[in-house]
């Protein structure tokens, strides 16, 4: 991605979103956003239950300290394995890939992808809270550290798309002008994902809203 492909695109995509379950932010407020690995880090979680967490999860998991707050790790529903292990490349195993994804923070580009994954049935009767994020100023400060996705890494679905080693690529690597060709505006990339943490989170977001479905419900914030 060329500096001015990056303006084209942070144009385009002017919010990121991050979906996440109700009550979540004063504990993201308070560490960040983190990675399934980096969550499992800050409560101390080894042995068989880290294991169980880092494999695919059927059910979400919750992680829950007084002194910590309440994290919870999301189920992978729309995940298979079965499916994964026909559509990976490059050697990959499931398990590969289920590492991949436990060590990343992920964002969608586009309200229209949330307000899908909303709708699904795995999340529509439940309320979520939707984490609004100026995305120039973040893409600034984590350039060095961000990698895109050109598809929904976590789900296969009926036909999964195909991935491998070059699924998540920094942002001078990125092939914007290939998806151009192929793509409206706000779909040439579809996740944007940090590894690890992003400890100050909070200096980014706009706004905090709980969604149930497309509808709207109470601001938690607004910055």
């Amino acid at each position: 991605m060329t500096d001015d492909e990056r303006t084209e695109w942070l144009r385009d995509c002017p919010t990121l979103f991050h979906m996440a379950e109700a009550g979540a932010w004063p504990t993201i407020r308070r560490h960040g956003l983190l990675s399934p690995v980096a969550a499992l880090d800050l409560f101390g979680i080894e042995g068989v239950a880290r294991d169980a967490a880092l494999r695919r999860r059927p059910e979400s998991i919750v992680l829950e300290r007084a002194d910590l707050g309440r994290i919870v790790l999301r189920d992978q529903k729309p995940l298979s394995d079965k499916a994964l292990a026909r559509c990976l490349r490059d050697d990959l195993t499931p398990a590969d890939w289920h590492a991949r994804l436990n060590e990343r923070v992920f964002f969608w580009l586009s309200r229209k992808r949330v307000l899908t994954l909303l709708a699904g049935r795995a999340y529509r009767d439940h309320a979520h809270e939707i984490i609004e994020i100026e995305a120039a100023p973040f893409v600034a400060a984590y350039c060095d550290r961000i990698e895109l996705s050109p598809i929904n890494s976590g789900a296969t679905g009926q036909f999964p798309a195909p991935r491998g080693a070059d699924t998540f690529l920094s942002l001078d690597a990125y092939p914007y002008a290939e998806w151009r060709g192929k793509r409206p505006r706000g779909e040439r990339a579809v996740e944007l994902t940090v590894p690890g943490a992003v400890p100050d989170i909070a200096r980014y977001v706009r706004r905090v809203v709980v969604m149930r479905g497309s509808e709207e419900g109470e601001t938690l914030y607004a910055g």
